[in-house]
């Protein structure tokens, strides 16, 4: 790796940078209409008075390339629950690194500071998904020892879904 690449803590001030990056991501995976969120809405979410999740970002080390290093990923993170481990988790909901960074360690050094993060909360695990036809990321997490879930299959339920069930059952007869 001829760059030197760091992670550090997203601060308020990334937020801009962060969403701009999750846009990027999300026309990577061929979804980009699904991203509604305002910086406020992620702001708050990241750093407002009940955060909800973190943010590391991957940067080019300020001290070898000037006063701001650039951003080249990130990762977001939230806390999960394993009823059966009765222990806490961190669920990985974004990694993302820019094109032309990929392969010069910095989403190895973003999962690495997520498995630190974790084991320091006292977290049983890591979890996250992938793209079924994203095979460089399926194989690079495979490199690193992650365990493939085929068995599992993901679900979502939101907007008028979501509204219809959450409402009682004997709403609205």
């Amino acid at each position: 790796m001829s760059e030197a690449i760091r992670i550090r803590p997203a601060a308020r001030t990334d937020v801009a940078q962060l969403l701009l990056m999750i846009t990027e991501l999300a026309e990577f995976e061929r979804a980009r209409a699904q991203v509604t969120g305002t910086e406020e809405q992620l702001a708050d979410g990241l750093f407002g008075a009940r955060p909800v999740a973190g943010a590391v970002i991957a940067e080019l080390d300020a001290d070898v390339h000037g006063a701001n290093g650039a951003a080249v990923g990130f990762a977001l993170f939230f806390p999960s629950f394993s009823t059966w481990l009765c222990r806490p988790g961190l669920y990985l909901e974004d990694l993302y690194v820019r094109p032309e960074y990929r392969g010069r360690g910095a989403g190895r050094m973003l999962l690495s500071h997520l498995a630190r993060l974790a084991i320091e909360r006292g977290c049983a695990r890591l979890d996250w998904s992938a793209l079924h036809w994203n095979t460089p990321a399926i194989e690079f997490y495979e490199r690193l020892g992650a365990t493939r879930l085929d068995e599992w299959l993901a679900f979502r339920l939101s907007g008028p879904d979501l509204a219809r069930v959450a409402r009682p059952p004997d709403a609205g007869r």
